[in-house]
């Protein structure tokens, strides 16, 4: 397991969200996005095994062909980095929930 760039920066990004989480929401708010993290950094982190996943055909929706791991972890980061574009986008207008 190698420390990519990926795997360092989107660490980095994760553990940001989780400290600003905290501080603005307190534990519950840095718990759910702890939790919120767990699939974008797994995308990113070990994209080709989990492009490799498939399963059986057992109803419609199912994944069963392989994914490439480029794309998974283009989705990953894209993922990743929505927290971000939504309060940036909530500063601009000015709108708060």
């Amino acid at each position: 397991m190698s420390m990519s760039w990926n795997r360092i920066v989107s660490g980095l990004l994760a553990a940001t969200y989780i400290v600003v989480a905290l501080y603005y929401g307190g534990t519950e708010a840095g718990f759910k996005m702890a939790v919120f993290l767990v699939l974008p950094l797994a995308c990113i982190w070990f994209s080709e095994a989990m492009g490799d996943y498939t399963r059986p055909p057992i109803w419609r929706g199912a994944i069963i062909i392989k994914s490439p791991g480029l794309f998974v972890r283009f989705f990953g980061w894209l993922l990743l980095v929505m927290p971000a574009i939504i309060e940036i986008m909530n500063g601009l207008t000015g709108s708060r929930p």
